[in-house]
């Protein structure tokens, strides 16, 4: 390639890895070089030449949900392999329902020290707000498993939640065994998540079992007790609840409350994530079906993704594109 522009190796390397010091119409005559012999930079290989480390930021919900753990333990695995590509992880936990806490805790970062920024945090106008100032400062911001639509965020990893939602009300409807009413439950619904998987939900309900009563959402904001507090009193006074739909965190108080209800084989249940609790309930048949996405799948995505917003590089679609998976108790893994 040297040869072929008529310039030193060392004029290439400056070219190749943006470095001034090269005149423009020799920068041009190298381009014309590389873009003819169809040359493809190995970021891995320049990155490892040049000892650069990726230096990633991950926030994450600080509060107790067998899915975060999930997320949590995928990152530990995928800090261990990553660490021959030079990764270094730094994960922050934030109270959820706090958005001024959550941008705190993103204020406190420093930009310089960083590569990249993964955020699982329900979105608010003051979060938006901070992530069009991190954006500023030119670094990538990736929306992990519940998405930051209205925001400048660079990509979002997860599973289409709204598609979700219309999974769990299709086989909702299928489970059911009479007409009735439906309680809808989460942990918050300004989760991004949540929110959609709502709208996917009520659109099947409306149009294909219209017979049935979907009722308001429950929010347990973080309280397992009022979780399992609030399903127990819902199955308790409404003898016509046939279904409870869980759409985030909070599956094990589910299940208690079905438990200490006594209604457990007279109500469907879907719910989202393959977790201990809800592996459980689909082997005592106390859950039909578990919504999942795997942990590990956006957890490497998320990396990936970084990765390549980072070095300047394009996205590789169909890799990053996390599927949606039904689990019943005959195909559990």
């Amino acid at each position: 390639m040297a040869r072929e522009a008529g310039v030193s190796l060392a004029t290439i390397d400056r070219v190749l890895n943006g470095r001034p010091g090269v005149r423009p119409a020799t920068i041009e005559r190298v381009n014309a070089v590389v873009e003819r012999m169809g040359y493809v930079r190995d970021t891995s290989a320049a990155n490892l030449a040049r000892q650069r480390r990726y230096t990633f930021a991950i926030l994450l919900p600080e509060a107790r949900s067998q899915f975060v753990e999930s997320i949590r333990a995928a990152l530990r695995e995928a800090y261990a392999s990553q660490l021959a590509d030079r990764v270094l992880l730094r994960v922050v936990s934030v109270p959820a329902q706090d958005p001024h806490a959550i941008v705190r805790a993103l204020r406190a970062l420093d930009p310089k020290a960083l590569d990249g920024i993964a955020l699982m945090v329900p979105e608010s106008p003051q979060v938006r707000d901070q992530v069009a100032r991190i954006k500023q400062s030119g670094l990538p911001v990736v929306a992990l498993a519940s998405d930051l639509p209205n925001s400048p965020r660079d990509y979002f990893v997860g599973i289409d939640n709204v598609k979700a939602g219309r999974t769990a009300a299709l086989l909702m409807g299928k489970f059911l065994r009479r007409d009735g009413e439906i309680l809808v439950v989460t942990n918050s619904i300004r989760a991004r998540d949540s929110l959609e998987r709502r709208l996917g939900f009520d659109a099947v309900m409306q149009s294909d079992f219209p017979l049935h009563a979907v009722l308001p959402t429950v929010e347990s904001f973080d309280d397992p007790a009022r979780m399992e507090d609030v399903v127990f009193g819902q199955l308790i006074r409404r003898p016509r609840l046939v279904g409870i739909y869980s759409m985030g965190a909070g599956n094990q108080q589910v299940l208690n409350a079905l438990r200490r209800s006594a209604r457990a084989a007279e109500v469907s249940v879907i719910v989202h994530e393959l977790t201990p609790p809800t592996r459980a309930g689909l082997l005592s048949g106390e859950i039909d079906a578990v919504i999942a996405q795997n942990a590990g799948h956006l957890v490497r995505g998320t990396l990936r993704v970084l990765r390549s917003l980072s070095d300047g590089l394009p996205i590789f679609e169909p890799q990053e594109r996390i599927r949606i998976e039904i689990v019943t108790r005959e195909n559990l893994p």
